[in-house]
C-alpha cells in the first residue's frame, strides 16, 4: 500500500476508484464501504484507494474537544494496509484546506490530483467550505469532471446503523464487548509508556502507564486487556481513571502485564481491550485496594 501525505498521486494510481471519509475506527460500516469499492476496482481493473483526513476535522474545528478519536492515524493505516488498499491519501485538514469551498474541493483535489472515475462516499458526506457540499454537489460535477460517485448505503445491525458516533456512545459506558464487535477486532489504545510514581510496583502490581492523548475516554474502570509490542504478546489487566484511592489529577490507563516484569519506559504498546471488569472507585486503603486487584485478576483470567 502506498502512502501519499499530500494528494500528489503518481499516475498509476490516476483513474482510479477512491473511498472518501474519516474512517474513524474503521468499523464494519467503514469495512463494508472500502469492500464494495474494491470490487468495483476489481471488477473494472483500476487501482482502489481511500482518501482521509488528519486531523479529524471535527477535532480541528472544536479546540476543546480533546478526547474524541476511536483510532489513532497509525493504527488506522494497518488497518488499512491489512484491508489490502493499492494506496492511502492523507490530507492534512488545516485552515488552509478548510477554506476551500466544494466546488474547489473537486475541481483541485478530486480531478485535477486523482483524476479518479469513480467516487464512494456515504449518504451524510459534507464537504467544502463550512460543509456547504453534499451528495447532490457531487452528483452537479460529475459529467463536468468526469467521475461518478457512488452513495453508499448504511451499514445496519439489528435495525442500527453502525457508525462511529454509535462507537464512541458504547466505550462510554463501558460496553467494550459490543464495540469489538463492531470494530470487528479488539479496541485499543497505542501509545509510549511513561514513569509514573511507582505505586503499583510498591503495592505488588507493577504497571505500564499510558496518557490517551486524543483517544476517546471510555468508561472509568477496570478491564481485562492483551498488551502487545514488536516483542511480545501478553494478558493483562488495566484501569483507566484518575486513581481515587490516592487523589490522583489526570486520567491515565495504567496496565498490569502478565508475566511480564521489566522496566518498558518509553517503549510503545498496543492495549487491547477485551471486556470490562468493574467500574473506578475508591477504595478504603492500600489493603483493600490489593484485595480488590487479586480479585480482578482472577476475572480478568477468566
Amino acid at each position: 500500500m502506498k502512502i501519499y501525505n499530500n494528494a500528489n498521486i503518481s499516475k498509476k494510481h490516476h483513474k482510479g476508484v477512491i473511498a472518501i471519509g474519516n474512517f474513524d475506527g474503521l468499523h464494519l460500516g467503514h469495512q463494508k464501504v472500502i469492500k464494495e469499492a474494491k470490487q468495483k476496482a476489481k471488477k473494472n481493473k483500476l487501482p482502489f484507494g481511500v482518501l482521509t483526513f488528519e486531523p479529524v476535522p471535527v477535532m480541528f474545528f472544536s479546540k476543546n474537544r480533546n478526547n474524541h478519536r476511536i483510532n489513532s492515524l497509525r493504527q488506522k493505516k494497518i488497518q488499512f494496509k491489512k484491508l489490502k488498499l493499492d494506496f492511502l491519501i492523507v490530507i492534512k485538514f488545516d485552515k488552509r484546506f478548510s477554506s476551500l469551498t466544494a466546488k474547489e474541493f473537486i475541481k483541485k483535489i478530486i480531478f485535477e490530483k486523482t483524476r479518479c472515475r469513480f467516487l464512494y462516499v456515504s449518504r451524510n458526506f459534507k464537504f467544502g467550505y463550512k460543509r456547504k457540499g453534499n451528495i447532490r454537489t457531487l452528483k452537479k460535477f460529475e459529467k463536468r469532471f468526469n467521475y461518478l460517485s457512488i452513495i453508499t448505503s448504511p451499514y445496519k445491525k439489528k435495525g442500527i446503523t453502525i457508525s462511529s458516533t454509535l462507537i464512541r456512545k458504547k466505550l462510554r459506558k463501558g460496553k467494550i464487548e459490543e464495540v469489538n464487535k463492531l470494530l470487528n477486532r479488539h479496541w485499543s489504545i497505542e501509545g509510549k509508556v511513561i514513569k509514573g510514581v511507582k505505586r503499583g510496583r510498591e503495592i505488588g502490581f507493577p504497571t505500564c502507564n499510558l496518557i490517551l492523548g486524543s483517544y476517546v475516554i471510555p468508561k472509568l474502570g477496570v478491564y481485562s486487556v492483551n498488551v502487545n509490542t514488536d516483542n511480545f504478546n501478553r494478558n493483562g489487566i488495566a484501569n483507566i481513571g484518575n486513581r481515587p484511592t490516592f487523589n490522583g489529577e489526570r486520567i491515565l490507563l495504567e496496565t498490569n502485564i502478565f508475566g511480564i516484569n521489566k522496566n518498558l519506559y518509553n517503549k510503545v504498546i498496543n492495549v487491547n481491550f477485551k471486556k470490562f471488569i468493574r467500574k473506578e472507585k475508591k477504595f478504603k486503603n492500600i489493603e483493600h485496594l490489593k484485595k480488590q486487584i487479586k480479585i480482578d485478576i482472577k476475572k480478568a483470567k477468566i
